[in-house]
């Protein structure tokens, strides 16, 4: 797995978890909650030591943090703090069950992280989901999709992407007009050849095509998916897009949209915050920044609110503007 340094969370030191335990237990203990604490100690510990502050709560006081949390705090705050107190390990995998869980099924979810986790990521969500779930995604996701939209589904969770080794310049041009005749050439659209390139294709190669498809038909791919392509199966093509050419810049414009206009989407906003926060989110800023015109931490500030918004606000870790 790659090693991530561009989180805005990083270990805190000097760590101490049974301090921060008792500092926990005091501020949700009795009448009323001392929420700031709980939301600085949360969100300035990285999710390692969250695990081991939790531990360290059972072996004081014989309670589970994560019950406390739940019963002391309300709403989008108290999301916000069990999500942040989730094992990394299991994050992706619990937002998945919940996506295709009940009535409905969350394609938007499914979407979001396909799209954007790496094979390697891939393999271990699948693991682990059998694992605590004791139930096989790649059956849950067939049972719950259907068409084109499941069978790019399935083949981003065979997690078989071709490695980064080289780029082959006839290959690219091949994929470039293969793409170009199943879409624009065609009368109809021949989806399978777009699930199977831009499925399968190295990061390197397909950044390539993309470049050699715009020189072909005068178009970006993106404009041709948007003509050729719709709903579900549209916006997984774009989001695989998307991941291809930058990830940050995609969770940069996911953010982007979760608050913009009237509502914020906060599942979407708390999950992307969340998994990000010690993986890449220096980097969204920066593409938010340059893409927005605005930063981060002021559309946060703007949309949101209470509690919640200063935890959010501790999470970005700065403004850039």
């Amino acid at each position: 797995m790659a090693k991530y340094t561009r989180g805005t969370v990083t270990a805190f030191a000097p760590f101490d978890a049974r301090a921060d335990a008792e500092a926990l237990r005091k501020a949700m203990k009795g009448l009323g909650t001392d929420e700031e604490t709980v939301l600085t100690i949360l969100t300035t510990r990285n999710n390692a030591q969250r695990q081991e502050i939790a531990s360290a709560f059972k072996t004081l006081f014989g309670r589970d943090l994560v019950d406390d949390l739940k019963s002391e705090l309300t709403g989008k705050f108290e999301t916000l703090m069990v999500s942040l107190m989730r094992p990394a390990y299991i994050f992706d995998a619990h937002a998945l069950k919940h996506a295709i869980k009940g009535a409905g099924t969350n394609e938007k979810v499914l979407t979001e992280i396909l799209a954007s986790r790496t094979p390697a990521e891939v393999q271990n969500i699948k693991q682990v989901y059998q694992q605590e779930y004791e139930a096989d995604l790649e059956d849950k996701i067939t049972g719950e999709t259907s068409g084109h939209f499941q069978r790019l589904l399935v083949v981003l969770l065979q997690g078989n992407r071709d490695p980064d080794v080289g780029v082959d310049e006839a290959l690219v041009e091949q994929d470039a007009q293969v793409l170009f005749r199943a879409g624009e050439l065609k009368w109809g659209t021949d989806e399978e050849k777009f699930i199977t390139i831009l499925g399968t294709r190295s990061v390197s190669h397909l950044r390539r095509v993309f470049d050699k498809y715009m020189t072909i038909s005068g178009f970006q791919i993106e404009e041709t998916i948007d003509r050729e392509t719709s709903g579900d199966l549209e916006k997984l093509l774009l989001a695989v897009v998307k991941c291809i050419r930058s990830v940050p810049a995609y969770f940069a414009e996911t953010l982007y949209y979760s608050m913009k206009g009237a509502g914020t989407d906060d599942d979407t906003l708390i999950r992307v915050m969340v998994s990000r926060s010690e993986v890449d989110l220096l980097d969204i800023r920066q593409e938010f920044r340059k893409n927005f015109a605005k930063s981060l931490y002021q559309m946060i500030q703007k949309d949101t609110s209470g509690d919640y918004r200063k935890a959010l606000l501790l999470l970005c870790g700065g403004d850039d503007d």
